[in-house]
């Protein structure tokens, strides 16, 4: 990766003193730095087709979705790989200035685009679903595992990624989105963006909504910055929920959901490093055993 990506940050790679630096490895993907160039080699499987056509949107919609640098993706050693200009990511340790009257703002933009190319579904309840199924597997005893599993099965079908999402659901969405999927650019002066378009697809907008509503209802998102959040989305004639009154008549079921993947990585992360849930995670674990006692108070679609 590292040769990759200096030969496509640079056109003459033999005269350069820069560094590379890794921004991100994971099982789902590994993502590197040099100069200002970023290289995301994908997760193994990955269908070429799929991301080409998302990279098209990201390209059509500069003001909103971080422009690649090339239209479709490489490929290295089994790999598919994209390449992106630099941008400054939101700073997790000042969360005082966390942006999220832009992310709303974002999210509301997209949500009211015209999908401007053929698009494949968003993968939101896919991934929920994969979370899910992990947990099965590599903590089958743990005692946590069975309150998430129960909040997980009395969701809807569709928000377990079983059946096709409702007819209605056909706006363009992040499919995964958190304050990680935002970056600067150009570097620390330039407007806010959405990066990431693995997930980007035709879906229920009110799944780009869940994770900040889950966190909020989970006690692990200030009222004041929920509420800020929420406002700009309607400001912005964001479409996932209604426009005055109660917004989660249309966001319970997609930020229960949100709360079992949550906690789903959690414990399987936990396990993993064969350690105790820390309190964040027991505090996602407890809210499944909430959940879970109590029917999502939306129609299933």
């Amino acid at each position: 990766m590292t040769a990759h990506v200096t030969a496509t940050a640079h056109t003459s790679p033999r005269t350069c003193r820069c560094t590379t630096a890794t921004l991100a490895v994971r099982e789902d993907a590994t993502v590197v730095r040099h100069a200002g160039t970023v290289a995301k080699a994908h997760a193994p499987g990955a269908d070429p087709a799929e991301l080409t056509l998302r990279l098209a949107v990201a390209t059509r919609l500069p003001g909103v979705l971080l422009p690649p640098l090339a239209p479709a993706p490489a490929e290295l050693r089994g790999r598919l790989v994209t390449h992106w200009p630099y941008g400054t990511p939101v700073d997790p340790g000042d969360p005082d200035t966390a942006p999220w009257e832009a992310a709303a703002t974002l999210l509301a933009r997209l949500h009211r685009t015209p999908v401007p190319t053929a698009v494949p579904p968003m993968r939101g309840p896919a991934k929920a679903a994969h979370a899910v199924a992990l947990l099965r597997t590599a903590a089958p005893h743990h005692p946590a595992t069975a309150p998430v599993l129960h909040a997980w099965a009395v969701l809807p079908p569709w928000a377990r990624g079983e059946v096709p999402l409702p007819d209605t659901a056909t706006a363009l969405c992040h499919g995964d989105f958190h304050l990680g999927q935002l970056i600067r650019h150009p570097e620390h002066t330039g407007p806010w963006l959405l990066i990431d378009v693995d997930d980007l697809g035709t879906g229920a907008p009110a799944w780009d909504l869940a994770r900040p509503a889950a966190w909020y209802a989970c006690g692990l998102l200030a009222p004041d910055e929920w509420h800020r959040f929420l406002t700009a989305y309607r400001v912005s004639g964001g479409p996932a929920v209604p426009s005055d009154g109660d917004p989660w008549t249309a966001l319970d079921v997609p930020a229960r959901a949100l709360t079992v993947q949550t906690a789903a990585r959690a414990v399987t992360k936990a396990v993993a490093a064969g350690r105790s849930l820390d309190e964040v995670e027991q505090s996602l674990v407890d809210a499944c055993a909430r959940m879970g006692s109590v029917r999502p108070a939306t129609p299933s679609g």
